[in-house]
């Protein structure tokens, strides 16, 4: 149950009733919003209502309001209402509504906040996709939770999500991976092979690759030229790597549906055409693409331009900002080729949103993937490109450079293996994908308010403490679920009690907008703030004992305070479920 678009509708139809409704027929009532005022103690809800259909109604702001405000009073459910600033319509709610909200929480339990806002729209989120040359590093760390969570809230805002990894495997980095691990291969058969050669890939992570080989082969391979033991080292290369990677995102809980191959795209069987042929053959019945020659970019040019006449995507028919490559000189497809093959793919699987998350290195793609979106879909589809800035890292304030496994970066098992993955997931969300992130380990495993994982965790345990606490205290109370939806919650009249409530009214809001912005650092942002409000009316009560959860002589007033705290510990779990961090019992 979404409080605000509730009240949203109740004003609308205040304003529908007006004796303005001639001047505000052609008014857009979607823009009339309720939200929670910035401050708090100015109410429980606040709507723009008055200062959005002014100018249709031809009216001042605060007149306005103040006819709003006369239909807000005759509503059974609002306790004050007043206009605030040039027009602003302010709300307090009787307690009455939101203690009665407290039992529609509990009865929906962790599914309060699901929503069905998305409406099953098939929705494609591709995150992490790094090359398989490797172990993944930090920096794909933070790529991997926002993908992964933000393909979870849209879940449980009501989309039909499929999680996919795209397998770089088709590019020369492949090759020299292949390259590298021979390299390793010799080296298990006994060869000296000196230092790895500049270009090649030196990490030691290579070394068990190279020794399968040689158990599977022997040195059979040895004899071979290398265009027949490429293929061999290219396949076992990208199997272990991607089993390796896959590993790496175990620790992280970070999974896929769906691991699609680049090479798949070019792949002939028998003479047939390919998924980029198919493409190609698309485009050009649309008279998407044309033959023709680029003027050289202005500054370093792209390893893709050529100056000659070729194919061409019309890219800025479709806002990119130059028209792109298909085809290189010799004849083979450009990187591009791919990403349009793939971004087909995709639509012609149904999907109708595809969201790419990727490192702010990429934002020279943006353009052009939407305009891929525009012309392969006909419009049908829409592109949503994340970028995700740069981690640095911290130990104590000072910066951490090298890597146990790598040498020469931080791997992401490495930063999971010494803070955990909890501290990991939530800090990554713990600013928006597009703003620079520092992390300390010192930092993310203190136990303080400052800490915000801890901080946020801590509710939820606290929450079970108080029950155990409950269970020692008043022997014989019954805790069950029924028992808690039972409860007379018109016992909660403390202010902090409602504002718990009040705070637990925006989850489905929070929900409904941080999936249709595609900003899953919301649901962080709000969990602290519900946390905060707990540990805050926690403190109260120690020094009024008459707030506090558990009172010995009155067990229906502990009864509905346990009610309250079980809502708490519901959204809190519900939250950090979305954004794939545990919710423990207890904290040590």
């Amino acid at each position: 149950m979404n409080v605000f678009a509730e009240f949203a509708e109740r004003v609308r139809a205040i304003v529908r009733n007006l004796e303005l409704s001639a001047e505000l027929s052609g008014a857009d009532l979607a823009r009339v919003v309720v939200e929670p005022p910035r401050d708090p103690a100015h109410g429980d809800l606040a709507t723009n209502a008055a200062l959005v259909l002014a100018k249709p109604a031809r009216m001042k702001p605060r007149d306005l309001a103040e006819k709003i405000v006369e239909g807000l009073k005759a509503d059974g459910d609002v306790d004050t209402v007043e206009i605030a600033g040039p027009g602003f319509v302010n709300l307090r709610l009787k307690p009455a509504y939101w203690t009665g909200l407290l039992a529609k929480i509990l009865g929906e339990g962790v599914d309060y906040g699901r929503s069905k806002a998305g409406g099953g729209v098939p929705v494609n989120v591709e995150y992490v996709s790094a090359n398989p040359t490797g172990p993944m590093h930090v920096g794909h760390c933070r790529g991997a939770v926002v993908g992964d969570a933000l393909a979870s809230l849209l879940d449980f805002a009501g989309y039909d999500v499929t999680r996919e990894y795209y397998i770089n495997d088709a590019g020369s980095q492949i090759d020299v991976l292949a390259k590298s691990v021979y390299m390793r291969y010799r080296e298990a058969l006994g060869q000296d092979i000196g230092e790895i050669p500049a270009g090649l890939y030196p990490g030691d992570y290579l070394v068990p690759v190279g020794k399968a080989l040689a158990e599977t082969h022997g040195d059979a391979l040895l004899s071979m030229d290398e265009a027949e033991w490429m293929p061999i080292f290219r396949n076992a290369s990208i199997d272990a790597m991607m089993a390796l990677i896959r590993e790496d995102l175990e620790t992280l809980n970070v999974r896929h549906d769906v691991f699609f191959s680049e090479r798949g795209l070019h792949a002939r069987e028998e003479g047939g055409a390919s998924e980029i042929d198919a493409m190609l053959e698309d485009l050009r019945g649309r008279d998407l693409v044309y033959e023709g020659s680029l003027p050289p970019p202005k500054g370093q040019l792209p390893e893709d331009w050529e100056d000659r006449e070729q194919t061409l995507f019309r890219a800025t028919d479709y806002g990119d900002d130059i028209d792109r490559p298909l085809k290189k000189s010799d004849g083979s497809y450009t990187y591009f080729a791919a990403d349009v093959a793939y971004f087909r793919s995709k639509f012609l699987r149904g999907f109708k949103q595809m969201i790419y998350i990727l490192g702010a290195d990429h934002g020279g793609y943006v353009k052009r993937l939407e305009a891929v979106g525009r012309a392969v879909s006909g419009g049908e589809a829409q592109v949503i490109v994340r970028l995700c800035q740069l981690v640095k890292l911290f130990r104590g304030g000072e910066p951490v450079r090298m890597s146990k496994r790598s040498g020469d970066f931080i791997t992401l098992r490495d930063v999971v293996e010494e803070v955990g993955r909890d501290p990991v997931r939530f800090m990554m969300l713990y600013r928006k994908n597009d703003a620079p992130l520092d992390f300390d380990f010192a930092k993310v495993t203190e136990q303080s308010k400052d800490n915000p994982v801890f901080y946020v965790q801590y509710a939820h345990a606290r929450c079970a403490s108080v029950f155990r606490q409950a269970a020692e205290e008043l022997p014989g109370i019954d805790l069950s679920e029924q028992a808690l939806a039972g409860a007379d919650f018109s016992l909660l009249q403390d202010r902090g009690e409602l504002d718990l409530i009040v705070k637990m009214a925006e989850w489905p809001r929070i929900i409904e907008a941080a999936a249709e912005a595609h900003e899953p650092h919301r649901l962080a942002f709000y969990l602290y703030e519900l946390a905060s409000a707990l540990h805050g009316h926690w403190n109260k009560g120690k020094d009024l004992p008459k707030l506090r959860f558990i009172n010995a002589e009155d067990s229906k007033l502990s009864l509905s305070r346990l009610s309250l705290v079980r809502s708490v510990a519901m959204v809190l779990a519900s939250g950090l479920t979305v954004l794939g961090v545990d919710a423990p019992d207890e904290m040590r």
